[in-house]
C-alpha cells in the first residue's frame, strides 16, 4: 500500500500544508485561514476549518480523497500545541502524529532537517540551534513586554520611546515623529502612545510601522539609524547565545535568518557582519518553509531520512 506523509505550519496569518510520498516527492500542497487563537470566539471553528481546508487541498493536489490516511504527520502551531492536539484527532487520520511549535518546523526546514542555527524576527524575534546530536536550544520569544528584542513590534516601540524623548526635550530630532503620526493620523507622541494602547492597534499592525523606520534610515535619519543597529544588534546576540549553547567554538554552524525584520537591508547587513565575526559562523538562506520542515519532521519520526523533491515555494 502506498503510504503518505504529511507537514502542517499552523500561523497568525495562514496556515500551510504539504503532502508527501515514501520518497520525499511533495505531491500535494494546500493553504488555509489562521489556526492560532482556538481558545478565542469562534476559535475552534476556525482551527477545524484552516485545518480540515489546507490539508483537504492538499490531498486534492495529489489526487487523493480527503479521508486518505496519513503514517506519519507533523503540524507545527504558532502559540504551541496544548490547545490543539484534542481537535486535531478528530479532523486527520494520522497514524503517527507529532504536534510542536512553528519555530521547530522552521528550524528543520531551513537546515534541511539537518544541524544548524534560526533567528526569527518577524512580529516578535526568537532564536534555536540544533546540532548533529540533536540538542536543541532555544533564545528569546519572550513575547512584547518581557522580550521580543529586535522584532518588528519592537523596532516600532522604540521609534515611539525617540519621538517621546524629543518631544519631552530630552531627545534629538528625528524624522519619525512627522512619519508615525502622519501614518496614524493621530495629532501628538502622545496621542499616538494612548491609540497604541487600544484594540484599534493590535500589536501586528503596531509591528508594521517598523517600516517607516527603514525607510527614514534611509533618508539619512541618525535616530532611525540606531534604532535599526540595535535591532541588529539584539537579534546577533540571542542568535551567538543559541549557537553558543548548541555548538562547539571549532564547529561550523549555519546561519538562517527568517522573518520580516530582516527585509530591512541594513538591518539584515549589520546582522550578517557580526554574525560573522565568529569564525566558522556562517549566514544562509533558508533551504525550505516551516511546512516542509513539519513533513521532514513527519518522515523523520517514522524512521525514515528522506531528501525533499518536488518542494512548493512556500508563500
Amino acid at each position: 500500500m502506498p503510504r503518505y506523509f504529511l507537514g502542517v505550519d499552523g500561523g497568525q496569518s495562514s496556515t500551510t500544508a504539504v503532502a508527501g510520498d515514501e520518497t520525499g516527492r511533495v505531491i500535494g500542497y494546500g493553504r488555509g485561514g489562521p489556526c492560532n487563537h482556538v481558545k478565542g470566539p469562534g476559535g475552534r471553528e476556525k482551527f477545524i476549518d484552516a485545518i480540515g481546508g489546507c490539508v483537504g487541498q492538499a490531498l486534492e493536489s495529489a489526487g487523493l480523497p480527503r479521508d486518505t490516511a496519513f503514517e506519519s504527520g507533523c503540524l507545527g502551531f504558532s502559540g504551541g500545541p496544548a490547545d490543539k492536539e484534542q481537535l486535531l484527532s478528530g479532523i486527520l487520520k494520522i497514524e503517527k502524529r507529532t504536534v510542536t511549535n512553528d519555530a521547530l518546523i522552521a528550524l528543520s526546514g531551513a537546515h534541511a532537517g539537518g544541524p544548524g542555527v534560526i533567528t526569527i524576527a518577524g512580529t516578535g524575534s526568537i532564536s534555536l540551534a540544533r546540532n548533529a546530536q540533536g540538542k536543541t536550544v532555544r533564545t528569546g520569544g519572550w513575547g512584547f513586554i518581557f522580550g521580543d528584542e529586535g522584532g518588528a513590534f519592537d523596532v516600532t516601540r522604540q521609534a515611539l520611546r525617540a519621538i517621546l524623548r524629543m518631544d519631552e526635550g530630552w531627545g534629538p530630532p528625528t524624522a519619525l515623529r512627522t512619519a508615525l503620526l502622519e501614518a496614524t493620523g493621530a495629532s501628538s507622541a502622545n496621542d499616538l502612545l494612548h491609540r497604541f494602547y487600544t484594540t484599534d492597534f493590535p500589536r501586528p499592525r503596531v509591528a508594521a510601522f517598523a517600516r517607516l523606520v527603514d525607510v527614514a534610515a534611509e533618508a539619512g535619519d541618525r535616530v532611525a539609524d540606531g534604532i535599526l543597529d540595535a535591532a541588529a544588534q539584539q537579534l546577533a546576540s540571542i542568535t551567538a547565545a543559541a549557537r553558543r549553547q548548541a555548538f562547539g567554538a571549532d564547529e561550523k554552524a549555519s546561519i538562517a535568518p527568517i522573518g520580516g525584520v530582516f527585509r530591512s537591508a541594513r538591518i539584515r547587513e549589520r546582522f550578517k557582519a557580526l554574525v560573522e565575526l565568529v569564525e566558522h559562523n556562517q549566514v544562509v538562506e533558508p533551504a525550505y518553509g516551516p511546512a516542509a520542515g513539519a513533513l521532514l519532521d513527519a518522515y523523520r519520526a517514522a524512521g525514515l531520512s528522506v531528501v525533499l523533491s518536488d518542494v512548493p515555494v512556500e508563500k
